[in-house]
């Protein structure tokens, strides 16, 4: 029986005092340990994100990295920097990062790999534009994404990937894809995993739900069979969040 993750991505969000009235608020409503509860807040915040959740179920993890072990890269973040601060989770390939900041799938590998060197667990993205869908591409692009960015990555390790569908037109929309919508794809992720790693490591991989993700709908999608819980956005960012990991 795979655990449910619930991971909360506070994107371009929060500063860090803030940060730390919003875990307070959190922290004594979540208090369970039948789910993995993670919370993405921006590289300035992580410090004290870290501090405030000190005896708590609540995990950490970080919205990006750098593929690279150090260097001349301005105003990026190696893998070891978060390993030394206490996180454990990284958000990899997010759509925004690959709209705005030209991401592509051999670059999400890159950072998968190298997440995965350093103990961080990779929380993968995958998902197609509206376009894409009314192309009817969906299932093929979002194979392709998955194979790509899982290129080279032993089957060990992949066991503790998470992988995250977020269809674009979802995300900060207001729009949901539907329960059966969402449950196709997700399903065509883990048959990916599946034919490359066999089915035992598809049983264990984790596939999140990502997209407009609210206490309304966080039930419904999260009991279909191949959905194994959220990256929940703009609902991470209030108490609403709650509702969404005690489903």
């Amino acid at each position: 029986m795979r655990k449910k993750i619930v991971a909360g991505n506070w994107k371009m969000n929060m500063t860090p005092a803030k940060a730390v009235e919003l875990i307070n608020s959190l922290k004594n409503e979540i208090n369970t340990t039948d789910v993995d509860v993670v919370v993405c807040p921006p590289f300035v915040c992580l410090p004290a994100v870290l501090d405030a959740v000190k005896g708590t179920n609540i995990a950490v993890g970080a919205q990006n990295m750098h593929f690279e072990e150090n260097g001349a890269y301005t105003g990026e973040i190696a893998p070891s920097m978060l390993v030394e601060l206490g996180v454990k989770y990284v958000i990899i390939g997010h759509s925004e990062r690959r709209q705005y900041f030209a991401e592509t799938d051999v670059t999400v590998n890159k950072k998968v790999l190298k997440a995965i060197e350093h103990n961080l667990v990779p929380i993968l993205c995958v998902g197609e534009s509206l376009e894409e869908r009314e192309q009817g591409i969906t299932i093929d692009l979002v194979r392709l994404q998955t194979k790509v960015a899982l290129k080279d990555v032993k089957a060990e390790d992949a066991k503790k990937v998470v992988i995250a569908y977020e269809p674009i037109w979802a995300i900060g929309t207001g729009k949901t894809a539907t329960s059966a919508q969402a449950e196709e794809v997700c399903k065509a992720i883990r048959e990916v995993v599946a034919e490359v790693y066999g089915q035992e490591v598809a049983d264990e991989v984790r596939v999140q739900y990502g997209g407009s993700v609210n206490a309304g709908n966080a039930n419904e999608l999260f009991n279909m069979g191949n959905i194994d819980g959220g990256l929940v956005g703009g609902a991470s960012l209030k108490a609403e969040f709650t509702s969404i990991v005690n489903y």
